[in-house]
């Protein structure tokens, strides 16, 4: 990023106004510098001579090189999602939380030019920018809006019986958790929001301010896993009587005057994980997903999936287990009677984890867990 001290004049019709002392407005500016577009970020200021305003100056103060293309996620493990992924060049696969697009792109500039990708995702804003990151392959991708718990429908809808493979990037997007506005992060202020779908009615302030001190302490300890529930819950429900919690700032303090010091950090993080599951039922999209994601699988195609916590991990490793048909009889019987029969094979024991240098690169992958199947 470098400095420019340039001043630009940008003369406007004069006209007498009334000029405070400071006027000073942050903005930004489009710049076209050595044929790149890029961004000067600086100020404005009013430019009057008794009280006749006869222009504005900009000062800029920072350059940068604007992105090409919206920031949206990093991708964790893309080089393990298509070593399990992609069995079959020309195939179909499905990415359910295509996010910005970055492993749907890794897919497509893999696939033949048979090859074909349904993009999927609840959140709006992400398949505005896939769409744009995925434009080279546009007449190979489908986008649809929507939940991969109906995945089946989804299918359905584009005439589409089975796929060769199917991608869950589980969790929260990096623009998600960066968007103030989106309210998904106690490191932000903004308003307590926290819906992956914003066509959907309630989001974190509903859960904040109307549950049940007991429900409260439910989920913190469910989905959030988190030592100090009744006395946060408690702490919730003193402080909402006497105002609304009506945003990221108000309940993260409420928070740290629940919880010593030295767990501060852990216990917001888990607090608000645990809000974002319950406003977006995650667990209970994960497991209809899953029976979804197997039923509609070709023979010999893939399953992966990128969980980031415990309860996602869990689930999926269970789910994988269950679809094995291992036999469950007790280990007395001298036969197996259950008759189970698999329709997945496990192909990764232990799951699949990002190594230094990509932790490194990107610290948000450090607790990614990959787990991939193949249906039989």
């Amino acid at each position: 990023m470098a400095i420019a001290l340039s001043r630009y004049l940008q003369p406007e019709p004069a006209e007498r106004i009334s000029i405070p002392d400071a006027e000073l407005d942050l903005t930004d500016q489009a710049i076209t510098f050595d044929r790149r577009q890029e961004i000067g970020i600086g100020i404005t200021f009013p430019i009057a001579e008794d009280g006749i305003l006869l222009g504005r100056g900009y000062y800029q103060l920072t350059q940068m090189e604007k992105n090409p293309t919206p920031f949206f996620h990093i991708p964790v493990l893309v080089d393990a999602v298509l070593s399990y992924l992609l069995v079959n060049p020309d195939g179909t696969y499905v990415d359910c939380t295509v996010g910005g697009g970055s492993h749907s792109r890794a897919i497509l500039q893999r696939l033949s030019d048979r090859g074909r990708l349904i993009a999927l995702d609840v959140d709006e804003e992400a398949l505005e920018v896939a769409e744009k990151n995925l434009a080279p392959w546009r007449e190979r991708v489908r986008f649809v809006k929507g939940n991969f718990s109906a995945l089946a429908e989804h299918l359905d809808g584009l005439g589409v019986d089975y796929v060769d493979g199917i991608l869950m990037d589980l969790g929260v997007s990096s623009h998600q958790i960066d968007a103030d506005y989106r309210g998904f992060s106690f490191q932000r202020p903004g308003p307590l929001d926290m819906r992956m779908d914003r066509r959907q009615k309630t989001g974190a302030y509903h859960v904040v301010n109307t549950y049940p001190e007991a429900e409260l302490r439910r989920i913190f300890r469910e989905y959030g896993e988190e030592r100090h529930a009744s006395r946060i819950a408690r702490k919730i429900v003193e402080a909402r009587k006497e105002r609304e919690i009506d945003s990221t700032e108000a309940l993260a303090q409420i928070v740290r005057s629940a919880v010593p010091g030295e767990y501060q950090v852990k216990s917001l993080a888990r607090v608000f994980q645990a809000i974002r599951i319950e406003v977006n039922r995650e667990l209970v999209h994960l497991r209809l997903g899953l029976e979804a994601a197997a039923d509609r699988l070709k023979s010999g195609g893939r399953l992966v999936v990128i969980s980031y916590h415990s309860l996602e991990d869990r689930i999926v490793k269970n789910f994988i287990r269950e679809k094995e048909g291992r036999c469950i009889c007790p280990p007395e019987f001298p036969q197996c009677v259950c008759n189970r029969i698999g329709i997945l094979r496990n192909l990764t024991r232990k799951p699949i984890v990002p190594d230094e240098q990509e932790i490194r690169n990107n610290p948000r992958s450090r607790s990614a867990k990959l787990r991939a199947a193949e249906r039989v």
